[in-house]
This record gives C-alpha cells, structure tokens and sequence, in this order.
C-alpha cells in the first residue's frame, strides 16, 4: 500500500525480490496540472508495470473496500505514504502483520511531514523505521531503523530520493528475518516522540524576525515543494534557494542590505540571508541578482511587507 514516488523503490524491492505481491492499493487517480487531467499515483504507473493488480478505494475503511482488500488473504500488508488509516480488522488480519516504512528515525516525526519538518527545524541527521502498524498514527512497536545525515546542501527534495531508497533497502534486509520470526520488535518511547503534521501555507511565509540559520533551513526544508515565500511589493516572492552569511544584519529585518552578483543579501532577525534564486509572481525561477536587476532593486528596500 502506497501512493507518492516515496513508495515506489518498496514496491519494486519486494517485486525483484521474489515476494508474491497479491495486490497493490493505492490513492485514486486525482486531477493534476493546468489541464486538471486525471492523473493516476506514481505506485499505481508502478504496479502496472509489474502486472499487478491494483485497488484504488477513496476510502479504505468503507465496508465494501475493506472485503476487497481482506479477501486477497494477504500473509503481510507493507505501506509506505499510504495516506489512509488502515481499519482495525485489516491491521490484524495477515498473520505476519501489518508494517509501514516511515521516513523518520522514530519516535521522533510522527506524522504526515517527517523529511519536510526535520529539515526544517535544523536537524542533521534523519532516518527510516520500520515499524508494525497499529490504532494509534505512527505509534507502533520499531523493528528496524537506518539513519542518514542531513548536510547543508540537503533539502526535502534530496532526503526524499534518499529516504525513499534507504527505506527498500531497510525492507530487503529485514523481511527475510521477520518471516522466520527472527525480529525483536521494540516499543517507542513515548517521551520522546514528536510530531510532523502536514505543512500549510503559514508554514511556508517567511519571517524576517527569525534567524538566518532558522530561514535557510525553512528553505531548504521546503525545497522544491511547496517552497518558502515572502513578499515584495505585496506580492508573493517565492525563495528557491538561499544561504545563511556570517555577519551581523545591520539594519531591520526584511531589509535588502544589498545586491551582489551572488543575490541579494537581507537582514534578518540574527544575521544575513542571501538569497540566490527566487520566483517572482506570474514568472519562472531566475537567480536573485537577475531579480534584483531587471527591477532595479536598491539597498534599503523591504521584503515581507504587504
């Protein structure tokens, strides 16, 4: 069970290794682009490359779903970035159980946003767990981690393809040894678990208040998607990219300190943000010196304002 390219390297690890794969369930197709043509999910192109059946409920837990999906008789159910809860009766119907591949060294990073948040909040170092799923979200007993470290040029984008590949590898060892019963599962400790959630657009707005480590990192978390904005002019200015410079702001936060050929350098709340390529409203990516050009930008105008 799967939806996003996250998924994908699971479900072709258990495929290439020789598993019996009886079903695949993942999200129904959506409306996608300009065009809002129905686009079916990256595990879905997926499993019908392999020619495996695929089940696509709108909501798993619905009674006519769930017979679907409990009459394959699975021996193991495997999901990773599913984005449902599984019903009570499917968790323990196989007799190997249920397990997930969650992109976060847990307890820490429950939730729906894992990769995005602990790049965001300055972690260095991530992870995938494998875990038996229960009731509770992401709250299962561990049966197998793997970290990763998180370097400066990291973003959500990057430990995505990273966790996502560490994740089958995770799989491919450890499967054979939970088959033959093999594995210690270990409970989370719960004082220590944090939360993910899902990012929302407040999540994205940058504040100027705010360190530059702590903005740079807000960037490259959501690098490239959804990406961080700010405003200029009172209108959105997305921030690709940006790095955060060893020297004292200078002047109030929000300030365009001033324009270089590298970008543009901005005053935050403790230190300097260059940024080095943004996306102005209606527009395409552009480096930020090329931004700052092509609108005659000055030392001393605002960003975030409006």
């Amino acid at each position: 069970m799967g939806t996003p390219d996250f998924a994908v390297p699971c479900l072709d690890t258990l495929v290439n290794e020789g598993y019996r794969v009886v079903g695949v369930v993942t999200q129904p197709d959506r409306p996608r682009g300009r065009k809002m043509e129905l686009t079916p999910p990256p595990v879905k192109r997926a499993a019908l490359k392999w020619g495996l059946p695929v089940f696509q409920p709108e909501k798993l837990r619905e009674p006519d779903a769930l017979e679907q999906v409990l009459a394959l008789e699975p021996d193991l159910v495997v999901t990773a970035a599913y984005g449902q809860i599984l019903p009570e009766r499917l968790l323990k119907a196989p007799r190997f159980g249920c397990i997930n591949v969650h992109a976060s060294l847990l307890p820490r990073y429950r939730g729906g946003a894992p990769i995005h948040r602990a790049i965001v909040n300055g972690e260095k170092e991530t992870g995938v767990t494998l875990m038996y799923m229960e009731k509770r979200l992401d709250a299962g007993d561990m049966i197998a981690q793997k970290a990763v470290p998180i370097t400066e040029r990291d973003h959500a984008g990057s430990m995505h393809d990273k966790l996502s590949l560490l994740g089958a590898e995770l799989l491919k060892e450890t499967l054979p040894k939970l088959l033959a019963g093999e594995v210690q599962a270990v409970p989370q400790d719960e004082s220590l678990a944090t939360f993910a959630p899902n990012l929302t657009r407040e999540d994205e707005r940058m504040d100027w208040n705010r360190s530059a480590r702590d903005l740079a990192c807000q960037v490259r978390g959501l690098h490239p998607w959804p990406v961080a904005f700010t405003t200029w002019n009172q209108k959105p200015l997305k921030v690709w990219w940006a790095v955060a410079k060893d020297e004292p702001a200078g002047a109030d936060p929000g300030t365009i300190v001033r324009v270089e050929e590298d970008g543009m350098a901005v005053a935050t709340g403790q230190g300097i943000l260059l940024l080095t390529e943004v996306q102005p409203a209606g527009k395409t990516r552009m480096s930020a010196a090329e931004f700052a050009r092509g609108r005659r930008i000055k030392a001393g105008e605002r960003l975030g304002e409006g």
